[in-house]
């Protein structure tokens, strides 16, 4: 099987298991080259996700599509980010939103993202501060808050914290209605997320294979 096969096997075994047609489903392309994200561009991919800013630049400058930023943000590459992402993910700093509405060329999507435990290591706020975030990004011109992003704890088991995530997001939204979107589930749990109320998905090896450590 060469590579476009395996990758629409892959690709439609996974959209198979999406139930709801409504999901964004987002093909996250890190440490994967240029030529796999071309592939799956022309078998009707158009929503990429990348966690590092220098390959999504390479990246969406090679293959047009919605370009996603989802890894860790470090202020000094906030203006490169902006130049390539469509959306941004992982947005827990106050700073870094002001920063990005002031460096953004264009409009851009983002998420906060929300932590269940409070681990400073793993990126996201609590639910008691998402409110100051939210207030910071929709008085930020360039940007539109779309919703949250949240990774459960290691640890946890995937039902009972994606529902907890979709409980803080319902009231979330109680008070920012049209920040309706929530970005929870990857590959080895993203039909448990969308059952608890996910809109997009984040999905990298069950797509592209086991990714080789760089």
């Amino acid at each position: 099987m060469n590579r476009r096969e395996e990758l629409a096997t892959n690709l439609k075994a996974v959209k198979a298991r999406i139930k709801n047609p409504e999901v964004t489903l987002i093909v996250v392309t890190k440490t994967y080259p240029a030529s796999d994200v071309q592939i799956l561009h022309e078998l009707g991919v158009r929503d990429f996700g990348e966690n590092r800013n220098e390959e999504g630049l390479e990246k969406s400058a090679a293959v047009e599509g919605r370009w996603h930023y989802q890894g860790e943000i470090q202020s000094r590459k906030l203006r490169e980010i902006a130049q390539w992402a469509d959306v941004v993910h992982s947005l827990d700093n106050s700073g870094h939103i002001s920063k990005l509405s002031n460096v953004a060329a264009k409009p851009i999507d983002i998420f906060l993202q929300l932590s269940l435990d409070g681990d400073p290591s793993r990126g996201g706020v609590v639910e008691s501060e998402l409110p100051s975030l939210a207030d910071t990004a929709l008085a930020s011109p360039n940007l539109r808050l779309v919703g949250l992003m949240c990774v459960p704890p290691v640890a946890a088991e995937a039902k009972s914290a994606f529902t907890e995530i979709a409980a803080i997001h319902r009231r979330f939204i109680s008070n920012y209605p049209d920040a309706n979107a929530l970005s929870a589930g990857m590959s080895g749990d993203f039909e448990i997320a969308i059952d608890c109320g996910a809109t997009h998905i984040r999905v990298g090896s069950s797509i592209l294979g086991s990714r080789s450590v760089r």
